[in-house]
């Protein structure tokens, strides 16, 4: 009978990672024994273990997510899935809506935020001031000129991922709606009742603080950061530029005061920090709409 040798090359391979076959590896899980590869491997007290077990805590008697690897904010790191979902799922819904108010020109007029309209002495017949509170929210969605989109949505490309992985998706996404509503906050604040605003630059301008407090949480070289920001904040205040500098102020405080909580919060109190300073900054939205309702009422 013949027989089919084996050359030394395939008598010596390794298996392959039980979640990424393609890599050879010679770990295997400390509780079911499977095969994986350093990107898979959780640090145990005695060797590795995978994923699924770390999640089902099988046969230890602690947690399921007793030994999970964690971010630099605290969240579960995940090791499987898009590592830019949320950023993806915030770049479509504004092309979505994008798209919507040149379909229709009469849904831009419901999405804007504004005071109030008419102004005095006519009857206010919609805006913040008469209850339409959504308008602060559907306003970081929606954009009517092509370059301002397009500006928006390059800078949550570039800065969106970096801070999706250090803070994980939920603590991401809770800093581009608060940092959102802190610059729509101040706007409806701070400018005439009448003046219509609306863009993504509040919740932008949010992310940008959040990276550099990420940056020099990191000890990196923060220059490349600040001259960006500072080239925004120069075209943001200078004159012939119809921008609401109220709303990248009021997000970019707001995404500093979230990110330096999110990244340097003591691990002892670190959800305490956390959700009390999204607390703090929600407040102060609540209460600029508040205050800014009243003088207008």
């Amino acid at each position: 009978m013949d027989q089919v040798s084996e050359s030394p090359q395939e008598a010596h391979s390794l298996p392959g990672c039980y979640r990424h076959p393609d890599r050879e590896t010679g770990v295997r899980c400390t509780r079911c024994e499977r095969p994986i590869c350093p990107e898979c491997m959780v640090s145990a007290s005695v060797g590795f273990q995978c994923p699924d077990c770390v999640r089902s805590g099988s046969g230890t008697g602690h947690r399921p997510d007793a030994a999970q690897p964690r971010n630099l904010a605290g969240a579960p790191v995940a090791v499987t899935g898009d590592p830019r979902l949320i950023t993806k799922i915030l770049l479509l819904l504004n092309l979505a809506v994008f798209i919507g108010v040149h379909v229709s020109s009469a849904l831009l007029g419901k999405l804007v935020l504004i005071a109030e309209w008419p102004p005095a002495p006519w009857l206010p017949t919609q805006g913040v001031a008469e209850g339409e509170w959504y308008r602060l929210v559907t306003a970081m969605f929606t954009h009517e000129e092509i370059w301002h989109i397009a500006f928006n949505m390059l800078s949550l490309w570039f800065l969106g991922p970096p801070l999706e992985e250090a803070l994980g998706r939920v603590r991401y996404l809770t800093l581009y709606v608060l940092s959102g509503l802190a610059g729509s906050g101040l706007a409806y604040l701070l400018q005439p009742a009448s003046t219509a605003s609306l863009g993504a630059s509040g919740a932008i301008f949010g992310l940008f603080g959040a990276t550099a407090v990420l940056m020099r949480r990191r000890n990196y070289d923060m220059r490349p950061v600040i001259a960006l920001l500072a080239i925004n904040l120069l075209f943001t205040f200078s004159p012939g530029f119809s921008i609401s500098w109220q709303a990248h102020i009021g997000g970019l405080v707001g995404g500093v005061v979230i990110g330096y909580a999110m990244v340097s919060a003591p691990r002892e109190r670190r959800a305490l920090v956390q959700y009390g300073a999204c607390a703090l900054v929600l407040a102060a939205v609540v209460g600029m709409t508040v205050l800014r309702t009243a003088q207008l009422t």
